[in-house]
């Protein structure tokens, strides 16, 4: 069965019979990761971290490209592990320069290590993971169609401004939204779609 465009509202159902967005209706890789991680918790200060770093790395390409070498993003920085990053040298940089397996720019890898560092100094002020969700709004986006999903949101400014002040970049409002879609921190699935209200912080 081909998949079937639902014109109401940009849905498209699979030929499992599942309700999707068009981003996650035709690559296998995007549809996986729309099914079983977008929009949903992730546990500790690590999980968070990677979710950070790989928003800044994906700012001005597609998701798509960054899934595909998350792999190589794990492998070069140590599965994201916060102390381990925090410790690269400029050694490690020119390094990570060379490897055609990852996005290979400089502002990007010294933006990651860095923000590791201050990952670390937030540790004092209750760490990572607790600064991150403190941003979570009263209330959740409820998107109807594509059109109405948001890019930012005062709470995301809110965030972008506050990692600035406390050392951390690549974190703009527009991907510091992002971060918090991916993480569950306001869930932006569509009405409809298969995967609405199954993060555990939000109703449908």
């Amino acid at each position: 069965m081909a998949d079937k465009l639902i014109t109401d509202n940009g849905l498209i159902a699979g030929e499992d019979g599942r309700l999707r967005p068009a981003w996650a209706s035709v690559d296998p890789l995007l549809r996986d990761y729309y099914d079983t991680e977008w929009g949903m918790p992730v546990d500790g200060e690590n999980a968070h971290f990677e979710r950070l770093a790989l928003e800044g790395f994906q700012a001005g390409l597609s998701w798509a490209t960054i899934l595909r070498k998350r792999p190589a993003f794990r492998e070069v920085f140590a599965d994201f592990d916060v102390d381990t990053v925090a410790a690269f040298t400029e050694a490690d940089v020119e390094r990570l320069l060379q490897d055609a397996r990852i996005v290979r720019n400089r502002a990007k890898i010294e933006a990651t290590v860095g923000n590791a560092r201050a990952a670390i100094a937030l540790r004092e002020e209750g760490g990572l993971v607790e600064f991150l969700w403190s941003f979570r709004p009263e209330q959740t986006p409820r998107p109807r169609s594509t059109a109405e999903v948001p890019t930012t949101s005062p709470e995301s400014v809110a965030m972008s401004k506050a990692l600035r002040k406390k050392g951390f970049r690549f974190v703009g409002p527009t991907t510091m939204f992002a971060l918090m879609e991916a993480v569950g921190i306001v869930d932006t699935h569509l009405m409809g779609s298969h995967r609405r209200g199954t993060s555990g912080i939000w109703p449908e």
